[in-house]
């Protein structure tokens, strides 16, 4: 038998000590396993038939037929705006605004709209009026994205078609000629509020016009104003508002507004 001197033993021993914690911490060869995520399951939504057609889970807020799930703002009486051919247009004539009978918080919106091919007029009197994305009162209480001619149309940038109103200048200008359809494509994210009032998160929105992303994720400073500056009211959810403006042009239409709400 060999004996080895004790210093060689102690050694020895020391080296083993100081070795052993790289092997026990030697982590474990990760699995794809370990990242894979299968519940909950996204439920199944069937999109609709052409680009611009709502799906199947949303809801249909004018399908070219009536006026059924909007009321007058100022009264909530039935709406007055004239409905023909598939399209509703604004009545100037004592319809004033028009909002939805449902409230909503969170969404994604489509509109399309038109200017007519006979506008006149020019800046902010030229194909006037607004998609109020929370309606929160009487008149143009609320969140504003304009709806205007920009076709070669010179105003402030803050108040052209894709404009949150006075607060975003949009991002580019795709507006296409009078008598051609525009759509907005919108996700919305609403402010929420803290029990006594004051403002827990801000609302932010999210724009795609006639395909252009103009507005990204952009948060607002409260509601949109035409004078002063904006600030937060609180509320729980609001309709979706459509603006009869009191400019002299002709009037503009609507058509295939549908609604998907969001958690």
């Amino acid at each position: 038998m060999i004996r080895l001197p004790f210093s060689s033993l102690l050694a020895s021993a020391a080296l083993i000590a100081m070795t052993a914690p790289l092997f026990a911490q030697t982590p474990a060869k990760p699995k794809p396993e370990e990242t894979e995520v299968w519940e909950p399951v996204p439920k199944v939504v069937t999109p609709g038939a052409t680009c611009g057609s709502a799906p199947s889970d949303a809801i249909v807020l004018f399908d070219g037929k009536n006026l059924d799930e909007w009321v007058t703002n100022r009264d909530k009486s039935p709406a007055k705006w004239d409905v023909a051919n598939g399209v509703m247009t604004v009545n100037k004539s004592g319809g004033g605004n028009i909002e939805t009978k449902r409230s909503f918080t969170n969404y994604q919106l489509h509109v399309e709209w038109k200017v007519p091919t006979s506008i006149t007029g020019s800046s902010q009197a030229r194909g006037n009026s607004g998609v109020f994305l929370a309606s929160t009162g009487p008149g143009d209480d609320g969140y504003e994205l304009q709806v205007l001619d920009s076709y070669e149309n010179k105003t402030y940038v803050n108040g052209m078609a894709g404009s949150l109103y006075k607060q975003a200048i949009p991002l580019a200008n795709p507006t296409r000629k009078p008598g051609e359809w525009q759509t907005y494509d919108i996700v919305w994210t609403a402010p929420a509020f803290n029990a006594d009032g004051s403002l827990k998160t801000p609302a932010y929105a999210t724009v795609f016009f006639n395909g252009v992303l103009v507005e990204n994720h952009f948060e607002l400073k409260g509601q949109t104003l035409y004078i002063g500056k904006p600030f937060y009211k609180a509320y729980t959810s609001a309709p979706i508002k459509l603006q009869a403006h009191g400019d002299k042009s002709e009037p503009i239409s609507f058509r295939n507004i549908w609604i998907r709400e969001l958690n």
